[in-house]
């Protein structure tokens, strides 16, 4: 029995039941509010708020994309390196074009 109490799917399920608990319980006691047109909008300091200009631009978005994936191919080349047989200098110079990779990617941002 005790098994069954320690298996992952049933302990979601009692934690699951408990959270609902919870969350059904602080509804039950809240105050009830008022609903108001402003209620959802983002705190302005009294002003109006205009809505943002669209942008739709993806290149910040692809340069981090690129970044990304240079830094996790850079750890799975270097991971997977034999460590008796290749000298630590390849590794180092390896990393030095990953930097100069990285530094080019992000030159210019804040």
């Amino acid at each position: 029995m005790t098994d069954f109490w320690a298996s992952p799917l049933v302990g979601l399920c009692v934690f699951l039941a408990l959270a609902y608990g919870l969350y059904r319980l602080s509804g039950a006691i809240a105050a009830p509010g008022k609903d108001h047109p402003g209620k959802h909008q983002p705190y302005a300091c009294g002003e109006d708020l205009l809505p943002p200009k669209v942008q739709l631009t993806y290149h910040a978005f692809f340069r981090l994309a690129l970044m990304f994936g240079i830094l996790h191919l850079a750890t799975l080349v270097i991971s997977t390196l034999p460590l008796a047989e290749t000298p630590h200098r390849t590794a180092v110079v390896y990393l030095a074009g990953i930097g100069v990779s990285v530094f080019a990617l992000t030159d210019g941002e804040s």
